[in-house]
Formats: structure tokens, C-alpha cells, sequence
């Protein structure tokens, strides 16, 4: 495999009769053929070839590819939005009856599939606490088939091992499916760990400047292979331009990250020393219960600060009225530093058991730090708190 930056630039579709540097766009629906043969045996997959943009396209290829050789992946398929994805992926490797075993604090969205839509079809989803994890060998039962993980988890920033649970996975046959998009391909590669798909919100930090939605998943060959026939069937596909914009995007992942990451450690750092905040959770401050495992497993810390405010909900509610730059957005991973209060708004149609459980309390912010001048970024966090 080349190097990260180079495969993030150097992957491209072939040049066309115009000899043009960058990609150009391929805004076209569907594709021709040269005669009757070439139309059989593409449809017959006796031939590579794209046929309907549904199905492939040379913008949505260049994207996959590039993340496919950044995680060390055998193959894989990109998504109109991050959650597409997910429920396509488990859409495609669920039964009736199977059993899930996920990490508590997940997506929201990604709650709502295990708990309102995945019953409806006898699929039944059982939650592990970060904190309990070197029990989840106890939530495994014969009709288990997915083991699935977050980390860090959204948004209570919480890591899991992914070594320990590589190891649990494969002892007992299951599918381990890992959501990336808070690390990146960048800071961390599940597949090195055992992982047989990994899951991505393109909208985030591969994207990096809140322009367009996108999903990929990649993973091994057959279960990709798998999850393409039920997309190329029930329609999720990424449109090209968007996967134009995300190619463009991954050329400069590694730089933005790395300076998201410096800046999102000074704010943590800045934050734990603040009266106002009562607990801060960042990967790579040795006051996170699992800094080891972060540092054995990330580049460095990521982009996301989570941190609790005094005051509960309203103290959230007063801290989001008196920012000033920072924006208060759902979403994160953009060049601008973005605010969030999930009690409130993210997660408010939980009920408060439920958020409680996987750890968004009502004091709770999530703070997703951008690529501003650092001093500009904690000058405003700073008046909001005071």
C-alpha cells in the first residue's frame, strides 16, 4: 500500500482523451455500449464495466477506492448519507431473528434502527456499556451475529478496544462492524484490528467543510459484495457530484486532521481547567478513563470535545445563547468549530433514562472543534462560560 497522503491524491480515474490533471466530473445517468456483446456481458458482471450510475459511476469509484486502500480494505461501496450505510449494512447481513450486540452510546439515529424499525423484523439489539465491556461475552447468545462498535462513541467520547473486541469477535464467529467517523481512516483502522466492515458519515471530517452528504462502507470482499447487490437494488447510491467533492476532499484529510486535532487539545485542555465545566472527555487527556487504549489505537485524539457544563439544561441552554463565532449546528467535522447540546436537541426524543444510559446528561455539550485560529476558538468558548 502507498503511503496514506499519496493514496489520498496519487488514486484517480483514468485519464480521459483530454489529458486533464484533476477528475472530471461524470454527471451522466447511464452509460453506452459498443454492441449487443458488450451489452450482454457487462450485464452478465463477465466484464467491468459501469452500466447505471446506481449501481457504479467513475466519481463514486475513485471516492470508494481511495477509502478502500486507506483502511486496508478488500472493497467497498459508497452511500448517499452516512446512515444509509449503516442501515444497509445491516440490512444486507441481517435475518429475522438474528441478534445484534452494539456498544451503548451510539448515533441516534443509529438507536432508533436497533429499537424502533429492527424489532418490527424480529431483530433484536443488545446494548454493553463502555465501562463493562470486559463482560460482553455475557450478552452473546446462539442467534448473535453482528458485534458492533463506535468509538469514539458519539458524543459521549467514549474508546473501546478495538484489539480486545477484534479477538471476541472472531472467537465467536460474528460480524464486527466498526462506525469510523469520529477517527477517520486517518488516526485509526479498525481492519488492523479484526474488523470485517467498517462504516463511515462522509459528511463529517471527510468532507470537512459541511458542503455535501456521503456514506461508504468497506470491508472484506464477500460481505461488500453482498451489501452492493442490496444497494444496486433498493437505491442509497451516492450521486457522483457529491463523490466528486468528497475525492477532492480526501487529498487533504490527513493535514486537516491533524491541525482539527491540535486545536481540539488545547480547547480540552483549556476546558479542564475551567470553574464552569465539571468533567471534560477527550481521547487524548490522561484524565480520559481510557487514554491508554486511545494511544494505542489513534494517531491522535480527533476533533471532538465533550464536556459538562454546570447547570444542567438550562446551563447548556445559557451556554449556546452567549456563543458568539462558534456555530450551533447538528453537525460536526467542519472547518468551523460547531456547538452542540445534545439533551436539548440531538437526542431530546430519547426519554431521560435513555439519554442518562449511554451518558448524555443534561449538561452536556459537544463541542466539534475546527481549524479557526485556536486563540479566536477559546476566546469564545471562554465568554460563553463566563
Amino acid at each position: 500500500m502507498e503511503n496514506f497522503e499519496t493514496s489520498a491524491i496519487r488514486t484517480q480515474t483514468e485519464r480521459t482523451q483530454f489529458d486533464e490533471h484533476s477528475t472530471p466530473l461524470y454527471l451522466t445517468s447511464s452509460f453506452i455500449f459498443q454492441d449487443a456483446e458488450d451489452m450482454r456481458a457487462s450485464f452478465a458482471e463477465e466484464k467491468s464495466k459501469n452500466l447505471y450510475s446506481r449501481f457504479s459511476n467513475p466519481n463514486v469509484t475513485e471516492f470508494t477506492d481511495k477509502i478502500v486502500k486507506m483502511e486496508g480494505a478488500e472493497a467497498g461501496y459508497a452511500f448517499a448519507t452516512g446512515m444509509a450505510a449503516i442501515y444497509s449494512t445491516f440490512a444486507t447481513l441481517l435475518d429475522a431473528g438474528d441478534h445484534i450486540v452494539s456498544c451503548q452510546s451510539v448515533f441516534g439515529s443509529t438507536h432508533t434502527l436497533f429499537t424502533k424499525y429492527f424489532p418490527k423484523w424480529n431483530i433484536e439489539t443488545t446494548y454493553f456499556k463502555a465501562e463493562d465491556a470486559e463482560n460482553v461475552e455475557q450478552y452473546i447468545k446462539p442467534n448473535t451475529k453482528i458485534l458492533y462498535l463506535e468509538t469514539p462513541t458519539n458524543p459521549a467520547i467514549e474508546i473501546l478496544d478495538l484489539e480486545f473486541f477484534g479477538k471476541i469477535a472472531k472467537k465467536h464467529n460474528l460480524i464486527f462492524i466498526v462506525d469510523n467517523c469520529f477517527a477517520t481512516p486517518y488516526l485509526q483502522q479498525p481492519i488492523k484490528y479484526g474488523a470485517d466492515v467498517v462504516v463511515h458519515s462522509a459528511t463529517k471530517l471527510i468532507d470537512g467543510q459541511g458542503r455535501v452528504l456521503g456514506g461508504v462502507a468497506v470491508g472484506k470482499e464477500d460481505l461488500i459484495r453482498e451489501i452492493y447487490l442490496f444497494a444496486r437494488n433498493t437505491g442509497p447510491a451516492m450521486s457522483p457530484f457529491n463523490a466528486w467533492v468528497l475525492s477532492k476532499s480526501l487529498e487533504t484529510l490527513s493535514i486537516r486532521v491533524e491541525k482539527h486535532c491540535e486545536n481540539a487539545l488545547k480547547v480540552a485542555e483549556f476546558l479542564e481547567n475551567h470553574p464552569n465545566v465539571e468533567l471534560v472527555k477527550y481521547p487524548f487527556l490522561k484524565s480520559h478513563p481510557s487514554y491508554e487504549i486511545a494511544k494505542k489505537q489513534m494517531k491522535l485524539g480527533g476533533n471532538i470535545v465533550a464536556f459538562e457544563i454546570k447547570g444542567g439544561i438550562e446551563g447548556g441552554r445559557n451556554f449556546l445563547d452567549k456563543i458568539k463565532m462558534c456555530s450551533l449546528s447538528a453537525n460536526l467535522g467542519d472547518t468551523r468549530t460547531i456547538v452542540t447540546h445534545p439533551a436539548s436537541t440531538t437526542h431530546s426524543k430519547l426519554t431521560e433514562d435513555e439519554r442518562n444510559e449511554v451518558g448524555i446528561t443534561a449538561g452536556l455539550v459537544r463541542c466539534s472543534v475546527g481549524l479557526e485560529y485556536i486563540d479566536d476558538i477559546i476566546a469564545d468558548l471562554k465568554q460563553a462560560l463566563d
